[in-house]
């Protein structure tokens, strides 16, 4: 699961700025070991030092000590086993989850979630129908009316307008 991007190096002694992905940037504080995947794979890191600055994380990964070697690192995400994640409140899910979930309304087959979209006033389903047409659906008790991670179905009601 990622919860940050790194973005750039951070001074000379190979420190990187991470942009968190997570809803809780404490969590760079309660994890030891991160998986760091780039572009040519992925390796395990320990977090030697976590520091926090605006909106970022400034974090010291083991195995990078120097500006150049931190630059090699830039866009690479950082993730954490589901086993280091945080427990979720009932009703809430990790969006990896959501994708891929089958969307019936009734019995009928609707399509496939293929994205899920965080906005400011409530997250969307990305929804892509067997004719490959997009539909977007805000979750919304009206509209999601269950969600089965363990059956991997996604029970709907499209509002009127949604399909138009």
């Amino acid at each position: 699961m990622r919860i940050g991007i790194i973005t750039s190096p951070h001074g000379i002694k190979g420190e990187v700025k991470v942009f968190p992905s997570t809803d809780d940037p404490e969590r760079f504080l309660q994890v030891k070991d991160v998986v760091v995947e780039t572009a040519k794979g992925r390796q395990t890191m320990q977090i030697q030092g976590t520091k926090y600055f605006k909106n970022m994380v400034i974090l010291k990964l083991s195995g990078i000590n120097s500006m150049n070697e931190a630059e090699l690192f830039r866009n690479a995400d950082i993730l954490i086993h589901r086993s280091q994640s945080a427990p979720l409140e009932e009703g809430h899910y990790f969006i990896v989850d959501l994708i891929g979930l089958e969307v019936y309304e009734k019995e009928r087959h609707v399509g496939t979630v293929t994205d899920f979209l965080q906005t400011g006033a409530n997250n969307v389903y990305v929804v892509t129908k067997e004719d490959g047409k997009e539909l977007l659906l805000p979750d919304i008790p009206d509209c999601i009316l269950k969600v089965d991670i363990e059956e991997n179905r996604l029970e709907i009601y499209i509002l009127p307008g949604l399909e138009d």
